[in-house]
């Protein structure tokens, strides 16, 4: 049996509705997803002529409301008022699921306040594409873009080097070459996935150690979604560091550099090398 559009549309909530949207591959979209934006009253979108290619696609004629970083707090008003007089609105972002690491999130706080319905629509999403892929632990923790002062990544490479899941975040093709130093400082003995155009035709999955990353002759674009392995642990062979190998360090630790030590120190023993730069660190701050 075939139900027309308009009891289709009958059936539709009036509210708010986070549809996510391809990351790459404009066939990777829901039929709820393309059903939703078809009855939607108005689309808020990041770039219309982007978000005009899937519509196109898919033959959506809904209004199109430009709704980006730049205009989306100016655009709350206007919104409520359209969501206030029992419109359905959509919100999508370029690639993915909006208010994660794209605008959207003030709207969904305004709605809250104002008791609006808002309904997600789920959909593609880098994050678990990427988590499936990468042979690393489930549990991953998920941070988004890091900022742009130095010395907060740091702080938050830091945070985040303790823990022992996943981690998932995205960053710059031209970008990244800044923070490989912070990545072998933060996260020795560990694994790296570079996800690179994925879903699309030149999709490639880069499989790197961290302390070995050269990206030199990669050539890397566009935005990339970047795993970080667990802390690895070889529990049949974990040594920790003995008294003699702490009197070593301190015999050391004016003399060669921090990344010399560990590498010294860890060459014919299974000592995490964290373990090592740690305990560097700890003494150097003690002089």
């Amino acid at each position: 049996m075939v139900t027309n559009s308009q009891s289709i549309s009958k059936e539709i909530k009036k509210g708010l509705y986070l549809v996510s949207t391809p990351i790459g591959n404009l066939s990777d979209i829901t039929l709820r997803a393309v059903n939703i934006l078809k009855n939607s009253d108005y689309i808020l979108c990041e770039d219309t002529r982007v978000s005009r290619n899937l519509l196109n696609k898919y033959q959506i004629k809904s209004k199109l409301i430009s709704n980006h970083k730049f205009n989306e707090k100016k655009n709350i008003d206007k919104i409520l008022q359209l969501l206030n007089d029992d419109l359905v609105i959509s919100l999508i972002s370029d690639a993915g699921t909006p208010a994660i690491s794209d605008p959207g999130s003030i709207l969904v706080n305004e709605c809250i306040r104002n008791n609006i319905n808002i309904i997600p629509i789920p959909g593609p999403t880098s994050v678990a594409a990427a988590i499936s892929v990468s042979g690393f632990s489930e549990k991953f923790f998920f941070y988004g873009f890091f900022p742009d002062k130095k010395k907060k990544i740091e702080e938050d490479f830091k945070k985040l080097s303790n823990l022992d899941s996943s981690i998932v975040f995205f960053i710059s093709s031209k970008k990244i070459n800044k923070i490989v130093p912070l990545l072998k400082e933060n996260f020795l003995g560990r694994k790296i996935l570079i996800c690179k155009e994925m879903t699309k035709y030149f999709e490639e999955f880069i499989r790197l150690e961290i302390d070995k990353i050269d990206l030199s002759d990669l050539n890397l674009k566009g935005e990339l979604t970047i795993v970080i392995s667990e802390i690895h642990k070889d529990k049949k062979n974990l040594q920790i560091l003995s008294e003699s190998d702490k009197k070593i360090i301190n015999k050391m630790i004016n003399k060669l550099t921090i990344k010399e030590i560990v590498s010294l120190v860890n060459k014919d023993k299974k000592i995490p090398k964290k373990e090592i730069y740690n305990y560097c660190i700890k003494i150097k701050n003690e002089k």
